[in-house]
């Protein structure tokens, strides 16, 4: 214990300047500045690769040249825009005057619009169709919705008794009505009408007289359905229905129920058509439908 001497921190320790600084210290110095020792700095004798020369015609003082079009390339491209612009304004004035001669001719652009998930024909009855005349118009849509919905059942009643072994001739024949018969009935006769209500034309209105006249006719020919014309039960009448009864019934209960479809239908068209005649009439659409057709015979004869 006498002879171990334990170091005092505070004393201070006596530093050789002069001492090899390389031996065993690292290569930053101490105190208070964090610096390299001089160790470790380059000597003053070593040199560093010079720097590339500028070149001899280099002027600090010269702009760079950015590329930009030329006077010419801006020209052309202006008459070109003049040009289209000029193209543009021409196009709509034929357009507009297309549009004017349209309108002075009256002819109507009809857009298609119905049924709306999947538009095929054009249908805006409470925006072309005179507020006197939109229910009349509404009830004869109804008749030919329910013409349809009287062919689609007719398909699914004769479907029925072909399973039943009627035969496929009448399942053939019942897809020829409804194919033929749903188009045919909106151009024959819908359409006309619903132009007819729209701008008041009397031709108009006697070409739908005569079309509806034969779509009456098909729908109590189709009630009583006898087995002349058409193929035996292609159609839901009364007579096929009470020969299916005797022998099969869930055939018979189908043709009944198309019965039922039919007799309805020809009820309401036979209504629709005697409120279009009479609005017809009291309009005075029937003397001048007269007087035209007067007309046109003198002109022939002439």
């Amino acid at each position: 214990m006498a002879g171990r001497r334990d170091s005092n921190p505070f004393d201070d320790e006596e530093v050789n300047p002069f001492a090899d600084q390389d031996r065993g210290q690292p290569n930053y110095g101490g105190g208070a500045f964090y610096t390299t020792n001089p160790g470790s700095v380059p000597p003053a004798n070593s040199r560093l690769s010079p720097l590339p020369h500028e070149p001899a015609d280099y002027d600090r003082g010269a702009t760079v040249d950015i590329p930009l079009d030329s006077s010419k390339d801006l020209k052309k491209k202006e008459k070109e825009l003049l040009a289209k612009e000029a193209e543009l304004k021409k196009r709509e004035q034929d357009l507009k005057r297309r549009e004017d001669a349209i309108a002075r001719s009256g002819v109507i652009i009809e857009d298609k619009n119905w049924p709306p998930f999947f538009p095929l024909i054009h249908h805006d009855i409470s925006n072309e169709i005179p507020i006197h005349l939109q229910r009349l118009q509404y009830v004869a849509f109804t008749t030919l919705l329910g013409l349809i919905g009287c062919l689609l059942w007719n398909v699914v009643a004769v479907s029925v008794a072909w399973i039943r072994g009627e035969g496929p001739t009448i399942w053939f024949l019942s897809i020829i009505y409804l194919i033929s018969g749903v188009p045919g009935a909106y151009v024959l006769w819908y359409r006309p009408l619903y132009r007819a209500m729209r701008t008041d034309s009397a031709l108009k209105f006697g070409w739908f007289f005569l079309s509806y006249t034969f779509h009456i006719g098909f729908c109590v020919f189709a009630t009583v359905a006898p087995p002349i014309i058409f193929k035996g039960k292609s159609l839901t009448g009364i007579l096929p229905a009470i020969d299916l009864l005797s022998g099969n019934t869930l055939p018979g209960i189908f043709y009944l129920v198309g019965f039922g479809f039919f007799c309805v239908e020809s009820l309401i068209s036979i209504w629709v058509i005697q409120q279009v005649y009479m609005y017809f009439r009291g309009s005075g659409k029937a003397a001048e439908m007269r007087r035209d057709a007067a007309r046109s015979t003198m002109m022939a004869a002439l």
